[in-house]
């Protein structure tokens, strides 16, 4: 594949989710050539994740909604890839963008599912959208087969047309748990319950917050009405406990909690299940972002009013910027292609052209600020992770271990705590176990900070930068 021509301003967008695709379509459509590179086989990212076509699903919209909203970005990309203004670049898993100066940047990537032939991308300017991932935090019983993220549990339904199980329990808290719940319960399985930590009295005390957005109160009135057609059993201010099992998960402890966030014992009660689907919420990749040296604040990259992050050629849209869901990704993709359009030919950018946007980005940056609030894990869920639970699995490393390193050695950060028990120096480097680490250590959450993205092979980092970019 031959490199693009260097005459027109050449942007290369990492991840083809919703903020992927919006800034692609803006940014193309105002005469910037387009490098659109996504580790996926198809766009669309995980909210709009599709069937494989070997599947022949004959209505694959059934797993979706906003699917108007999906077939004009897929149709738009289509034919901006047809008349050459986009390259969609699949199966190219990110793992490093170079930055020579401001306007010279190559992105690394390995091919492929086995991910060891390296491949690469010179571009004028940088948009990341890369998403977030779930986040995992530990209980007894959590390694068990059978126990899948609520998010793992959605793809295998959108991606495989697979049920991760017959009879299921959702578990955990933040609004992923609704759709997963009504997508399961749809495709056949039985879910015994829809177990959240949520307090259902911060619902009340910001009632005024949440009904700013009332698509998203009815979007979250539709899922509870599909529930309640289903039977299914929504347990507020609940948790899970523990998952029971010999080979795979056969049932589940949950228990309500108490005002302070604490399992009352006297409610203790045990759910049979062969599918435990947990989540607790939702962090922004951003391993790209802070290898470039982008501001990360907390666990968000920063950014501008025009999605710039403070490295000139950089912009950042989506959830790698804050969790907000798929509508808040689109408002943030279309500001940054259009800021990048404009700053790619030498103007400055007129905001009045994208108010739209930014009026959307602006009330559902408040609305999920309020949800956050409100989803928020039990404040003591720490308490119920026992000494021999692991919490790390790459490295096998229990809750007892970290506990020892903050007690006796006087580790108080996660960076001394992985030193002293290899806590997050296995395959994923902290990205699953650093929250469940972090609590059980008592440490700030933060975000990791790692020189790549992902593992590479010895030989690709040798022969970086001696490659012909695509």
């Amino acid at each position: 594949m031959t490199e693009p021509s260097r005459e027109r301003p050449h942007l290369a967008v990492i991840g083809a989710g919703p903020a992927g695709l919006a800034a692609t379509l803006a940014a193309a459509a105002r005469g910037v050539h387009v490098t659109l590179i996504d580790s996926a086989s198809e766009p669309g990212g995980q909210f709009y994740r599709q069937p494989a076509p070997e599947f022949g699903a004959r209505r694959p919209q059934a797993l979706h909604h906003q699917w108007r909203t999906w077939e004009r970005l897929r149709d738009g990309l289509d034919i901006h890839v047809r008349a050459g203004t986009v390259r969609h670049l699949t199966d190219h898993h990110v793992w490093f963008v170079e930055r020579r100066d401001s306007a010279d940047f190559t992105v690394h990537a390995l091919l492929g599912p086995e991910q060891e032939e390296p491949a690469e991308v010179r571009a004028d300017a940088v948009l990341l959208a890369t998403g977030g991932y779930e986040k995992v935090l530990p209980f007894p019983g959590w390694t068990l087969p059978g126990v899948v993220t609520a998010g793992g549990a959605q793809a295998m339904l959108k991606g495989g047309l697979v049920l991760p199980g017959r009879t299921a329990v959702v578990a955990g808290t933040g609004p992923l748990l609704l759709p997963v719940a009504t997508g399961l319960t749809a495709a056949g399985a039985t879910v015994a319950a829809l177990v959240d930590s949520a307090d259902p009295r911060a619902f009340l005390r910001r009632s005024r917050a949440l009904s700013s957005r009332p698509d998203k109160v009815a979007e979250a009135a539709r899922y509870a009405g599909q529930l309640l057609r289903h039977r299914v059993r929504t347990l507020l201010h609940h948790t899970v406990v523990e998952a029971h099992g010999t080979g795979r998960v056969e049932a589940v402890t949950i228990a309500a909690l108490d005002r302070d966030g604490r399992v009352r014992p006297a409610t203790l009660r045990r759910l049979t299940c062969d599918t435990l689907a947990v989540g607790h919420g939702m962090l922004p990749h951003t391993d790209l972002a802070d290898a470039l040296g982008c501001r990360v604040d907390g666990t968000d990259v920063y950014v501008d009013d025009e999605q710039r992050t403070d490295v000139p050629g950089v912009w950042a849209a989506g959830e790698t910027t804050g969790i907000g869901g798929s509508a808040l990704s689109l408002a943030e993709g279309h500001i940054a292609g259009r800021s990048i359009a404009a700053r790619s030919a030498g103007r400055r950018p007129d905001p009045d052209g994208w108010a739209a946007a930014v009026r959307a980005r602006d009330g559902l940056r408040a609305f999920f600020a309020t949800v956050d609030s409100v989803y928020a894990p039990p404040a003591h869920w720490a308490e119920q992770v026992t000494d021999d639970t692991v919490v790390c699995r790459c490295e096998e490393v229990p809750a007892g271990a970290v506990r020892q390193a903050v007690r006796e050695l006087g580790a108080g950060d996660l960076r001394t705590v992985k030193l002293l028990t290899r806590a997050g120096m296995g395959w994923c480097q902290g990205r699953m176990c650093g929250p469940g680490v972090a609590g059980v250590a008592g440490c700030p959450e933060t975000a990791g900070r790692r020189p790549f993205a992902r593992p590479v092979p010895l030989g690709v980092l040798a022969r970086a930068g001696e490659i012909e970019p695509q």
